[in-house]
C-alpha cells in the first residue's frame, strides 16, 4: 500500500515533469515564431475571441478591437469583438502571438 508521503513525492515529481515539458514546448514555439521588421502580425478572424490579451501586451498600439455582427442568427450576443492589426504600427515583436490563447495571431511577411 502506498503511503501518503510517498504519494505526495510522486505527485510532485510528475508535476515537475509536466511543467518542464510545457516550458520546453513554449520555448520551441517562441524559437519557431518568426519576427522582426520584415514581418507583421496577422489575425485569423474566425479564431479570435476578442479577449483583449493582444492589445494589453502590444507596446506599439498596433492592435485595435472592432465589433462584428454574429454570423449565426441563432446566437444573440451584444458584443462580438475581433482584433485587427494596424500594419504600419506593427514592429514584428511577436508579443501578441505569444499572448493569444487561441493561436489566432501569426506572423507573416510584409
Amino acid at each position: 500500500m502506498t503511503r501518503a508521503d510517498e504519494l505526495r513525492r510522486r505527485r510532485e515529481q510528475e508535476a515537475l515533469r509536466i511543467r518542464t515539458a510545457l516550458n520546453r514546448q513554449r520555448g520551441e514555439q517562441r524559437a519557431n515564431t518568426k519576427g522582426g521588421e520584415g514581418t507583421v502580425a496577422f489575425v485569423e478572424e474566425r479564431k479570435c475571441i476578442g479577449c483583449d490579451q493582444c492589445t494589453i501586451v502590444c507596446d506599439d498600439d498596433a492592435i485595435e478591437l472592432y465589433h462584428l455582427a454574429m454570423m449565426s442568427p441563432l446566437m444573440s450576443v451584444d458584443s462580438n469583438r475581433k482584433a485587427k492589426i494596424i500594419r504600419d504600427a506593427c514592429t514584428g515583436c511577436r508579443l501578441c502571438v505569444l499572448a493569444c490563447p487561441t493561436d489566432a495571431i501569426t506572423m507573416i511577411d510584409r
